[in-house]
């Protein structure tokens, strides 16, 4: 009788840790981008960027057990005319010759009501530098309630290009630029 007990009491610990477990999300990269804003002589400038990889897990029930590490190719990026995005990618700024990818790699994922805060560091230009993104997750329109096989991740903040050494310009591009990342993520098999 005590072993039947003990049997099912395992049974159901180990089938509520597995809906409890973290789950690993594949990239759409067709679907997903970094947005970015700058001001450039007084005028608001966009671009975007886009994600080259992305290793994303998330728990909704332990966020802290969520992670992710994403990689961007600021070779691809662009801006609304060439000349502002062959200065982008120049050596005064971003210098993509020398450094093709820009890194963001997660060390703290806290709940929030409406979304999280992901914090990590993120690498550009060689330099690293601590980065805090606000993010939110959608489902898409339609879904079923409580279907997450696909996602889409929002997640905002700002950096100071002067910090990672792209300082290209100072008299005539402010130094904050922001950040509106949007990744489609679909669940990994």
């Amino acid at each position: 009788m005590w072993n039947r007990a003990l049997l099912c009491i395992l049974y159901f610990t180990c089938t509520s840790v597995a809906w409890a477990a973290p789950a690993r999300y594949a990239l759409d990269a067709q679907g997903s981008e970094v947005r970015f804003t700058y001001t450039l002589g007084g005028v608001d400038g966009a671009g975007t960027m886009p994600v080259s990889t992305a290793d994303i897990v998330l728990d909704f029930d332990n966020a802290a057990a969520s992670r992710t590490a994403v990689t961007l190719n600021p070779n691809k990026a662009e801006t609304s005319t060439g000349l502002i995005t062959s200065t982008l990618k120049s050596q005064d700024v971003l210098n993509t010759a020398q450094y093709p990818e820009i890194v963001f790699i997660s060390r703290s994922v806290t709940a929030k009501p409406g979304g999280a805060v992901v914090t990590g560091d993120v690498t550009v230009r060689g330099v690293t530098r601590p980065l805090t993104l606000e993010a939110t997750i959608y489902r898409p329109e339609g879904s079923a309630p409580g279907d997450r096989s696909k996602l889409t991740v929002r997640l905002t903040g700002a950096i100071n290009r002067h910090d990672f050494g792209a300082s290209g310009y100072p008299d005539l591009v402010e130094e904050t630029v922001t950040l509106d990342i949007r990744a489609r993520l679909r669940l990994s098999d």
